[in-house]
């Protein structure tokens, strides 16, 4: 047999314990058809065989994001981004100047803006109107929980101070009730009849751009946690059907569909359909929507994240509020339910303790219906999860969906996060270590746009718990890092695991997809704290390189 390509001189991560050394891989078509010592590896070698030579780097699975929006993402790099902007006074002067480059936008988009730059994590009009006046802006936060708008998007949606909170989210206001500009969660949705949506062709723009980004980071595939027909979804749907159509999809794409928190059972059969759609459709191995997507709760930032101990105030006292629990229980139980006897995944958005908690339960209420399934339900972000509920995700066969770069002390947890929690809160953030200890099953993602999609930078603090340049200690402790296998295993086998496609990826295995990423150093041969330097030289598909970095980086 001779081979296309062959992978020698360097480490090899199979997707789960340490690197192999001293061996070579063979791909041949788009299959790696051997795993073979280097002594071995000359003789499946011919004069048409491709050689790359690593010099000591890792040969890595591709990586794969389990939680991300990446034409939400691709769409905002095309709008106003404000996500390089380190302060109000760069996120005002980026708007301004954005402004004046669009001069016909009828509104101004986009987001990106941190909370930690404005006092109490809440951006007023009146830094908007002092340079835009006139044309309506609505930004989404960084973490797209909340949203910016000037005084003439709020005159154009019809809010004043007569405006009432929605069930799921709250309206910052100023001391006559007036809208003060920044609205959280569902309060953002206010402004859906006026502001313009996303059209087609911007979403399918926003999604190659997307795919541009991510292929140098070493994703060959990912888990879109928001996949609709338009809004927020921005037309994930239609873009990636026509990317599959046109053969612009180079990486292969889980998509979860929207469960809508104000409409019940009745959306179901909608699901099915779009998933039966895609089955027969011949390219469902490319794009498949057999997963659902449901938020639990908010963010701890804005105090809407669900938990089971009151938030308290700037003074320490225990206020009435626990966050929000966009489903409550019973519609969760029946939804997770019938899903799950209807064969598909659910994908929770879960941040609070109680949030964590009652996806739990509602897992376990499926399992006790149905019996044992193949959905893979998984739980992303864990923010905060009591010790109990820790060592419950094996039980009910849940995987822990982890957003490693969170996963450090920083400004926004620092000053509007941990103040706000109980006392000790600060042991229970991201327990990754916990989880781990106790069995469970670890995917990971990066929830890009809301943070970087970069694998490497997320890995690096699941490992240290420490963000390069960051004077601090450990998050939660030395034991809730995790060792560099498991965290590489979490972006490799075990997102492949949770996007039901360990089967052909995910692993350095004869028979599967050459899906492959060489990152340089080999970073299982430096130490921990320069994880972070390692970058990705070149990312395979199917046997063929679909990144190359460029020699002059």
């Amino acid at each position: 047999m001779t081979v296309d390509l062959l992978f020698t001189g360097g480490a090899v991560f199979t997707g789960s314990g340490e690197p192999l050394t001293g061996y070579s891989v063979a791909v041949t078509g788009d299959r790696i058809t051997a795993l073979v010592p280097d002594a071995e590896a000359e003789a499946l070698a011919g004069e048409q065989t491709r050689r790359v030579e690593l010099e000591g780097a890792l040969l890595s699975p591709g990586f794969q994001d389990a939680h991300a929006h990446p034409i939400s993402a691709g769409v905002e790099l095309l709008q106003c981004n404000l996500t390089e902007t380190e302060s109000a006074e760069e996120a005002v002067a980026a708007i301004a100047a954005y402004a004046a480059a669009n001069p016909n936008e009828p509104w101004i988009l986009g987001a990106g803006w941190s909370m930690d730059h404005y006092p109490g994590g809440a951006p007023t009009r009146e830094l908007i109107d002092a340079v835009l006046p006139d044309r309506p802006v609505y930004l989404s936060s960084r973490d797209h929980h909340s949203g910016w708008a000037n005084t003439a998007a709020i005159r154009l949606a019809g809010l004043d101070a007569t405006t009432p909170d929605p069930e799921d989210g709250r309206i910052e206001r100023e001391a006559d009730g007036f809208p003060a500009g920044t609205f959280h969660e569902g309060a953002g949705d206010l402004f859906a009849d006026v502001r313009p949506e996303t059209t087609p062709e911007l979403a399918y723009r926003g999604l190659l751009r997307a795919q541009d980004e991510l292929l140098p980071l070493g994703i060959t595939a990912w888990q879109d946690a928001w996949v609709g027909d338009g809004g927020p979804g921005t037309g994930g749907r239609a873009a990636y059907l026509r990317a599959v159509e046109e053969g612009t999809l180079k990486v292969h794409v889980v998509g979860a569909q929207w469960w809508e928190r104000d409409r019940g059972i009745e959306q179901l059969d909608r699901i099915l359909e779009l998933r039966e759609e895609r089955l027969s459709s011949g390219s469902n191995d490319r794009f498949e929507l057999g997963t659902v997507k449901i938020m639990v709760d908010g963010v701890a930032e804005n105090y809407t994240a669900s938990m089971i101990e009151p938030y308290r105030d700037a003074d320490g006292h225990d206020t009435c509020n626990h966050g929000i629990s966009f489903l409550d229980r019973d519609t969760m139980f029946e939804a997770v339910k019938r899903l799950d006897a209807a064969g598909m995944q659910v994908h929770f958005h879960a941040l609070g303790d109680k949030a964590v908690r009652d996806a739990l339960d509602a897992v376990e209420a499926a399992r006790a219906a149905n019996g044992p399934s193949n959905g893979r339900h998984h739980l992303a972000h864990l923010q905060v999860v009591t010790e109990a509920d820790a060592k419950r995700f094996v039980d009910v066969d849940a995987t822990a969906n982890l957003q490693a770069l969170w996963a450090t002390h920083e400004d926004q947890l620092d000053t509007l996060t941990l103040p706000f929690l109980q006392e000790g809160a600060v042991n229970r953030q991201y327990p990754f270590g916990d989880l781990h200890a106790a069995g469970t099953r670890l995917a990971a993602g990066s929830d890009w746009p809301v943070s970087s999609a970069d694998p490497l930078a997320a890995i690096h603090i699941a490992v240290t718990r420490v963000a390069p340049g960051y004077d601090a200690e450990p998050l939660g402790g030395t034991h809730q890092q995790l060792d560099l296998a498991t965290a590489f295993a979490a972006y490799t086998s075990g997102s492949a695991y949770v996007n039901h496609r360990d089967h052909d990826t995910g692993h350095i295995r004869e028979g599967y997809l050459a899906n492959l990423v060489v990152v340089e150093p080999n970073p299982f041969a430096i130490p921990s704290d320069e994880i972070h330097q390692a970058q990705v030289t070149s990312t395979w598909i199917e046997g063929e390189p679909v990144y190359t970095r460029p020699e002059s980086e």
